[in-house]
């Protein structure tokens, strides 16, 4: 069984249960490219909001540039 404070920082790090209970099923040797999967998967996740952010800010200026046109 994994330690309190592992299990706490995975849980802070988003992981979820599911994950955490895989991990902990790892080989040792498994762990750290475990790990490195999940903030890849973490850091594409961020990449996709940016971007639909990115989007949205484009669309708002389109918009805002409109009405601008319309005074």
């Amino acid at each position: 069984m994994m330690e309190g404070k592992v299990w706490q920082n995975l849980i802070d790090a988003g992981c979820s249960a599911a994950f955490i209970e895989q991990y902990e099923a790892l080989p040792e040797e498994e762990e750290l490219s475990c790990l490195q999967r999940h903030r890849r998967y973490l850091l594409d996740a961020i990449h996709d909001k940016q971007l639909q952010l990115d989007r949205l800010d484009y669309f708002l200026y389109v918009l805002r540039k409109r009405g601008d046109e319309g005074k």
